[in-house]
């Protein structure tokens, strides 16, 4: 059977392994189960889909390797991950004025965390003071929002402010780590490059939302509940032509992947759309992203984590997360007071998804190095499990409202 799947590489014939894609496929059904076994505490599934790559992975049972079949599996789950950050972007319709006030604060947020990355690579970390800087200041949107919601905080002033953060803690990093990582047409020419490619993704959403021939619509609502599937295809066709087109100018394949998102939210922004975003959600979460995460975890150097160095690195980048991601918040202060300020920057320094996709970039391309990778990557997996808890009950605690009780929910 292994034969039929064959991968030809050069000249020689590399069966998959499927034995591991069906020990990470069990590993991430096996996760999302865990994460809700009590009915009281909400694990977020993502850390616990790491830490079950990191049992099946080399590093503990090694039941479980990455081949090339795996791995363009994982590189498309990451994809997929940020094609999903921009519909999340869309679908929130957060207040123009919160997410000016977001950019602005994640402008200080970048500022501060590349200081503290230039000092921390002029001490002799191995990473580079940008990654560190970027991976830092980044915000995930996908995990607040449904503990905003559990805590019925999203209507209220910390709830927009929140809002505000977390679109520009995804979108922002993304267009800068993407610049970062290329790096061979030289700044002016990457900034033109990449205005050019906004200007090409502004073109496709302004077609797609204004040229819509009746007989293109009509086969689009006549195939959702069918094998058809046209706008579940189309969207498909959509990430995979602007991902392309990022790989041809040079810029990093997630910000193709990002503003297929944006797009695809932007024309699905309708009561029909709700269906063709569930489909889209069934393909990523429940196969393609799962995967990534896992892989991820038999990826991650464990030893140098639980080194003592592992574990201070991790201290550290914890608590940098706080300052750099939570300092913005205090612009914030005289609308929402000094508690839901608090409760702004535990929500802001939340990030683990971009984080483990930032970590994994630079380190294909040389940029951060294991063992400080998995001191962030760990560091991010704490701020997901304790931030928005601890952002909960300060807030609860002021308004009244009963706090969740669960650790936050399983969202990406």
């Amino acid at each position: 059977m292994e034969a039929g799947f064959a991968l030809v590489l050069g000249q020689a014939v590399v069966p998959p392994d499927l034995e591991s894609l069906v020990l990470i496929l069990g590993a991430s059904t096996l996760g999302a189960i865990v994460s809700r076994i009590h009915g009281r505490i909400v694990l977020p599934t993502v850390v616990v889909e790491i830490v079950l790559g990191i049992v099946i992975g080399q590093q503990v049972l090694g039941i479980a390797e990455v081949d090339a079949y795996i791995e363009f599996l994982a590189e498309f789950g990451l994809a997929l991950l940020f094609f999903f950050a921009g519909l999340e972007v869309v679908e929130q319709r957060v207040a123009r004025r919160s997410v000016s006030r977001g950019a602005v604060g994640w402008a200080i947020s970048l500022a501060i965390g590349l200081g503290v990355g230039l000092v921390l690579s002029q001490a002799g970390m191995d990473a580079e003071w940008w990654l560190l800087g970027v991976a830092l200041s980044t915000t995930t949107l996908g995990t607040l929002v449904p503990i905003l919601s559990d805590a019925r905080l999203l209507p209220t002033p910390l709830g927009s402010a929140t809002l505000g953060a977390g679109v520009a803690g995804e979108f922002w990093p993304i267009v800068v780590i993407s610049v970062f990582l290329t790096g061979v047409y030289g700044a002016l020419a990457e900034t033109l490059l990449l205005v050019g490619f906004g200007g090409t993704v502004a073109l496709i959403a302004a077609v797609a939302m204004r040229a819509r021939p009746p007989g293109l619509l009509r086969v689009l609502r006549e195939t959702v509940h069918t094998t058809g599937q046209a706008a579940v295809r189309a969207s498909m066709l959509l990430l995979a032509v602007l991902v392309l087109i990022t790989d041809r100018v040079g810029f990093d394949f997630v910000l193709g992947a990002f503003a297929a998102g944006l797009v695809v939210g932007l024309t699905l922004d309708s009561p029909e759309g709700a269906t063709v975003r569930m489909r889209l959600e069934g393909i990523g979460f429940g196969l393609l992203v799962p995967i990534y995460f896992v892989v991820a975890g038999m990826q991650f150097d464990l030893d140098s984590f639980l080194s003592l160095t592992g574990i201070a690195l991790g201290a550290l980048f914890l608590a940098l997360l706080l300052v750099v991601r939570g300092t913005p918040a205090l612009t914030w202060v005289r609308e929402l007071g000094r508690r839901d300020t608090f409760s702004l920057a535990l929500f802001s320094a939340t990030g683990l998804p971009l984080i483990v996709a930032i970590v994994g970039i630079g380190a294909d391309r040389g940029a951060i190095s294991d063992g400080v990778g998995a001191s962030l990557i760990g560091a991010g997996m704490l701020s997901v499990l304790l931030f928005p808890l601890l952002a909960t009950r300060i807030a609860g605690a002021r308004t009244g409202v009963e706090p969740i009780a669960e650790v936050p929910s399983d969202e990406y």
